[in-house]
């Protein structure tokens, strides 16, 4: 079945996202607790692009499937997991990137260079790290998994935010800048 990527975010209203993301069935790594283990020789680098045994990896629907199975473990390890083993794999940031955002009806939807779709609230909080002079943002994606903030889709939220500098979506507030 070829790879269809999401239509433009700013197409979407809140209840298409909600429904893209309920088709979407994800495998339920974080119930699965294999006793076999290795390296996948795998790095997805800083800048989004994922890498198997030093050559990149360039289809996008081979990267939506890995992405599918991504886990980060109580001791900060990120894993490839299935039901009968679970590989590391490098990440030298974040696991995603969030490439764009859209504000709708108090919420903040951001798509991510994995053409997914996350809604920023409780359930998936921004954290902002590094300096106030040089701040990174996050978003929790899933399993212990973040997105790093483009710098283009910062500045979409800079606009977005009030004059302190913090947003608000599904009724939680965060900052855009580090404390």
């Amino acid at each position: 079945m070829p790879y269809e990527p999401l239509p433009d975010l700013a197409t979407l209203s809140l209840a298409e996202i909600a429904a893209l993301n309920a088709a979407r069935k994800l495998p339920p790594v974080s119930q699965w607790n294999p006793q076999a283990s290795g390296d996948s020789l795998m790095t997805i680098r800083a800048d989004g692009r994922w890498f198997h045994d030093g050559g990149e990896i360039r289809r996008p629907a081979m990267i939506r499937a890995f992405a599918g199975l991504l886990r980060r473990e109580a001791d900060g390890g990120y894993y490839l997991v299935t039901p009968v083993e679970k590989q590391s794999i490098k990440i030298e940031d974040a696991a995603f990137i969030a490439t764009d955002v859209v504000a709708q009806d108090g919420a903040l939807a951001f798509r991510l260079n994995t053409d997914e779709v996350v809604v920023a609230g409780p359930d998936h909080p921004l954290a902002a790290r590094g300096s106030a002079e040089l701040p990174a943002i996050y978003l929790a994606v899933r399993n212990g998994c973040e997105a790093r903030i483009n710098r283009s889709t910062w500045l979409q939220l800079v606009d977005l935010a009030d004059e302190d500098l913090c947003i608000i979506s599904q009724g939680a507030r965060f900052a855009l800048v580090p404390a």
